[in-house]
């Protein structure tokens, strides 16, 4: 195959992923404490036999997440949380503890708090974070000190990744971190409250629009290189 098609094929791979990365973006657009990706493309670089130019091929298989804090949404709930600045909340999983800025609890007959999807919230030292259900006032200070009717009971832990590039999604709002947490330092926690996505819903209209655009320029330069080779075939061929 011609160099210039597998050149133009790796670049429209990469605008494809983008793309699937986009319109993720956009449909957690209102999920609670969702985090928006981005992609990076790399360049690739390879020297040819004899004279040729060196061949340079663009690829993009990293993606990134941006860490920026989103917008507080009240809702008055009493298992409501909110982070703000860094860090997240740590869950326990059927796969694992994760990392998540999704804040909204539930207490089950047991007591223990968890997300909707039944994990449960972990406090500074690893264990699941427990309400008495007979409490009648639940208080959460802004450094994460949960109380009952005035008394003490958990304190909530907030972690951060060991690396900063470190986080792996999993779907939805969770996150890998495979070298491990460490506690986040700095960050407050708010009752009541929810953080809301960080996606700027035009924003990512605005960067779809030109991914399609910059993909249909490729596939018009694609179809040019097959039509030239096509005539060449046909030239020689006679």
């Amino acid at each position: 195959m011609d160099n210039a098609i597998y050149t133009g094929l790796t670049r429209q791979s990469g605008l494809m992923r983008q793309m699937a990365t986009v319109a993720n973006n956009i449909a957690n657009a209102s999920t609670t404490g969702y985090r928006r990706e981005g992609t990076i493309f790399a360049e690739f670089v390879s020297r040819l036999d004899g004279n040729e130019p060196s061949l340079s091929m663009a690829t993009a298989t990293a993606r990134t997440v941006d860490l920026a804090q989103g917008g507080m949404e009240r809702t008055g709930g009493t298992y409501d949380f909110a982070i703000e600045g860094q860090g997240f909340f740590l869950v326990q999983t059927p796969q694992g503890d994760r990392l998540t800025r999704a804040g909204s609890f539930t207490p089950g007959p047991d007591g223990l708090l968890a997300t909707p999807e039944g994990n449960r919230l972990l406090d500074a030292g690893g264990t699941p974070v427990f309400a008495p259900t007979e409490a009648r006032n639940v208080t959460l200070a802004a450094d994460g000190t949960l109380a009952a009717d005035g008394q003490p009971i958990a304190q909530i832990g907030l972690y951060q990744p060991v690396e900063a590039t470190d986080l792996v999604r999993e779907g939805g709002t969770l996150f890998r971190a495979d070298n491990g947490v460490e506690a986040a330092p700095g960050a407050r926690l708010r009752q009541g409250y929810v953080e809301q996505s960080n996606v700027d819903p035009v924003r990512e209209i605005t960067r779809m629009i030109a991914v399609q655009r910059a993909y249909e320029l490729g596939q018009g330069l694609l179809d040019r290189e097959d039509q030239r080779i096509r005539g060449v075939i046909d030239t020689l061929g006679r």
